[in-house]
């Protein structure tokens, strides 16, 4: 059983992440208000009070005492503005990840800085074999984001989507069997 202990804050080059707080609802209600971020996962843009509930139930933790839920809300150091998101599932020894960039701070090569510092953070710090993340086949920019954050796909296929994978000890690994309905937004509630 894993201990439900809160995410330690990671820095990249040009961003930090910082743990998820209620707090950062306001402004990240309006990094993510566009209909465009939610087109390969689903769902749709949440306002201020629908935000802050998920940030609520997200920062309370897992109701499965085995599974830890982390999330970072992503800052740039040279502006102080949030512009995304990055977050894990851990279970075990592995972890699922998953990384939102909002729209206006696309093509500046956040998500790639982000999700590389996720994945390093997570299997240089924290006593982890494996990072996974189930990307949608036609998502050509989160798959590039993925390889660079040294992940391969596994030919794994997992409710519609691929899955990436990165073990510690060789950078790559065999797909692993993973949790029924994973997704590529791990704890969304």
């Amino acid at each position: 059983m894993q201990v439900n202990v809160a995410p330690e804050p990671f820095a990249t080059a040009r961003l930090d992440a910082l743990p998820l707080d209620v707090d950062h609802a306001r402004e990240m209600a309006a990094v993510l208000f566009d209909p465009a971020l939610h087109e390969w996962t689903g769902g749709a843009p949440e306002d201020e009070d629908t935000l802050r509930a998920r940030y609520e139930r997200q920062s309370a933790g897992s109701p499965d005492p085995a599974e830890l839920w982390w999330n970072w809300v992503l800052r740039v150091r040279a502006d102080g503005c949030l512009a995304g998101y990055v977050q894990a599932t851990v279970r075990g020894t592995r972890a699922e990840v998953a990384w939102v960039v909002g729209t206006r701070w696309q093509g500046r090569g956040y998500a790639k800085e982000a999700a590389t510092g996720l994945v390093g953070h997570l299997l240089g710090t924290v006593s982890l074999r494996s990072v996974i993340a189930q990307i949608h086949p036609g998502h050509a920019a989160s798959a590039a984001v993925a390889s660079a954050a040294g992940l391969h796909p596994s030919g794994l296929w997992v409710d519609g989507e691929v899955r990436w994978r990165r073990d510690a000890v060789t950078g790559t690994g065999p797909a692993a069997p993973g949790p029924a309905g994973a997704t590529s937004d791990p704890h969304i509630l």
